[in-house]
């Protein structure tokens, strides 16, 4: 399979946050959607991309109880979204779509993992439902705005999670033997090929995809759908924590601040290096390298190995075929 996934050598390091990444970047006049952008990666992003001079509009399903955490955030506001919900999600596109404004930068970074099966009122499994589809759906929605840009970066936030699983094509809603783990990773591998097709897709009219793992985090929400007992036994055989629970940084080893984890998100968004390619997965503020040989892994159980993409997450085939279920799923 031929592919791009091949190393620019960016100059910035895994250590390397979000402003280190936009010093010199200026984004007055730019608009930026961000999913999420009140809490964790997102709310880093969104603080980020302002200081560098973008408005920015977050997507929250409470924007009430959003608001607090982007008070002083200049230029930013906050309208409702909820990704679980078709008509939340078309009602935020249509009225941003209704003040007229073009849309440089959306950062699909909302997601949730882990839990009990949930299923939307479609009968979705809720991780794939939340982070692919709902995003899938927004993009779609805001594509008028996007192309007014002339010019456009849709960022999906996804995970070296995605080595986990495939799409399961023939049960992608675990109407038999759920578990969290798979449906999370295959959610994380919808993420990259979303970004593919789009970029396939769109590339001719100015709008470039791009799926970026941003490293381990630990303080952010991601899995507040877990357990907090379970979630910490999970960062523990991680590595992700020490004993007393203190977060453990690496960054060499996909363990960062929430900043440091912000930069390869806002290097997709903004960095001038990807201006002639797209359709890309990105770690530690470049393009990854391709696992073609990856090792399986027991998720939650052992510490990260590797978080270079591996070929089901970037198959060109795969992420046309993704494209046109999602498509059909989202009518229904």
């Amino acid at each position: 399979m031929t592919h791009k996934q091949h190393p620019l050598k960016s100059g910035f390091t895994a250590a390397s946050t979000a402003g280190e990444v936009l010093q010199g970047i200026d984004l007055s006049g730019k608009n930026v959607v961000v999913t999420g952008g009140h809490v964790g990666l997102g709310l880093e992003t969104t603080r980020a991309l302002s200081q560098a001079g973008a408005s920015v509009t977050v997507g929250s399903r409470n924007p009430d109880r959003a608001a607090p955490a982007l008070a002083g955030v200049e230029r930013g506001e906050i309208d409702r979204l909820d990704l679980l919900d078709p008509a939340s999600i078309d009602a935020f596109a249509a009225r941003y779509l209704a003040s007229g404004r073009p849309l440089h930068i959306l950062i699909n970074s909302a997601g949730i993992m882990g839990g009990p099966l949930v299923r939307d009122a479609r009968g979705y499994e809720s991780q794939f439902a939340t982070n692919h589809l709902g995003h899938f759906q927004l993009t779609l929605g805001l594509l008028p705005a996007l192309r007014a840009a002339h010019g456009a970066r849709v960022v999906n936030l996804t995970s070296g999670g995605h080595r986990l699983s495939d799409i399961r094509w023939d049960d992608p809603h675990f109407t038999t033997g759920y578990e969290g783990h798979l449906a999370y990773g295959q959610s994380k591998t919808a993420n990259v090929l979303f970004a593919v097709e789009l970029d396939r897709r769109w590339a001719e009219e100015g709008i470039r995809g791009y799926a970026v793992h941003p490293g381990i985090v630990v303080s952010t929400n991601l899995g507040n759908s877990m357990p907090e007992d379970q979630v910490r036994a999970m960062n523990l055989a991680m590595g992700l924590i020490d004993a007393s629970g203190r977060p453990i940084i690496d960054p060499e080893r996909e363990k960062k601040t929430a900043a440091q984890g912000a930069g390869t998100i806002v290097f997709a968004a903004t960095s001038p290096l990807l201006a002639e390619i797209g359709g890309v997965y990105l770690r530690n503020n470049d393009i990854s390298s391709l696992d073609e040989a990856p090792e399986p892994i027991t998720f939650g159980t052992e510490p990260i190995v590797s978080s270079d993409v591996v070929p089901h997450a970037i198959d060109p085939v795969s992420a046309q075929r993704l494209w046109e279920l999602s498509e059909q799923l989202i009518k229904a």
